[in-house]
């Protein structure tokens, strides 16, 4: 019988980090999607061992095989420069992290994968590797040859998008441009419509400055920058909520009424969302040719190797990135 499940693509992150005992987890979860972890072989093989998990198998992945039975685990063999010890971080292998990456960009490129599901990986180790890397969204964007992509985190029942992402404070205001907030709105709205099934978003925007600008006497950012772009999307037809004063915008009532929330910078519209959905959230990256989910949290390189590590929001970002997948034409 044919296998018409999407086939993503499982990158391990951080060798250090708990990103292989979360994907270790995957290996009975092929309900919705066939999934393939790339990873190196051997390091998924030794921290079996040390978290107890003898009853795992593993499968070399190759194009054309029929999927493994549950308790085995695909795997596209990447190898890393140097042995790996829990907890320890090692530049040598900050080139087999992007490594892991590109193998499924290629994938998903190519129309192998159906998409695919990242891991954590450590910024600083594969910056210290030599290799300029601000983050997997970045990293995305460029090697798809995409030239503006959005970042979404998506958990107990929210979608909050960023106008700006990893950027120092300092330097948030100077960033959002009239023409930087046209394009992200319009991705936005155009990938709730298109890869989430949105006929006519609702989005609330939150405002810049404290009370969205209190008329100009707190900023005028609303003023000459968000509320013109605003004014003019929605003359297209768009419905666009705001700018909100972002301390009350995440108030139950609101949020009933909303698809998404665009927050302008990143720690104003994540820690609301972390908060309410820390474990279980899912990291989205809207705009790309492709079909790219993450968890919400970092590499946990204090858990690695302790089966403490909670694999909930990988198993979340598998579910949506099969969804997703599942309603791609």
């Amino acid at each position: 019988m044919t296998d018409t499940r999407p086939l993503l693509a499982i990158t391990a992150g951080e060798p250090a980090g708990i990103g292989p005992d979360l994907v270790l987890q995957l290996a009975d979860w092929q309900d919705a999607a066939r999934l393939v972890v790339i990873a190196d072989l051997s390091l998924l093989q030794q921290r079996a061992a040390l978290l107890g998990l003898q009853q795992l198998s593993f499968q070399p992945y190759q194009p054309g095989r029929p999927a493994p039975l549950a308790g085995t685990l695909e795997v596209l063999h990447v190898p890393l420069a140097a042995p790996v010890t829990p907890g320890v971080l090692d530049a040598a292998n900050g080139r087999y992290v992007l490594d892991t990456l590109d193998a499924a960009i290629a994938g998903c490129l190519s129309g192998e994968f159906a998409g695919m599901v990242t891991a954590p990986v450590h910024k600083g180790v594969i910056n210290d590797a030599g290799v300029p890397f601000s983050g997997h969204t970045e990293y995305l964007a460029e090697h798809t040859a995409t030239p503006r992509v959005v970042m979404m985190l998506a958990g107990a029942g929210m979608r909050v998008a960023l106008v700006t992402t990893h950027l120092p404070l300092r330097a948030v205001a100077d960033a959002i441009t009239k023409p930087e907030l046209e394009a992200v709105i319009r991705i936005l709205h155009g990938d709730l419509q298109h890869k989430f099934g949105l006929q006519n978003p609702r989005i609330l925007v939150a405002g810049l400055n404290p009370h969205a600008g209190e008329s100009g006497h707190m900023g005028r950012e609303e003023i000459d920058v968000i509320e013109p772009v605003l004014q003019q999307l929605r003359a297209e037809g768009m419905q666009l909520i705001g700018p909100l004063p972002a301390d009350t915008l995440f108030n139950p009532d609101k949020l009933a009424t909303a698809d998404a929330v665009l927050a302008m910078y990143h720690d104003q519209g994540l820690p609301v969302l972390k908060h309410a959905s820390f474990g279980a959230g899912i990291n989205i990256t809207l705009g790309l040719p492709i079909i790219r989910t993450s968890v919400d949290h970092g590499t946990a390189l204090d858990l690695a190797g302790t089966g403490r590590a909670d694999p909930g929001s990988l198993f979340e970002a598998v579910r949506l990135a099969a969804q997703l997948a599942a309603t791609q034409p």
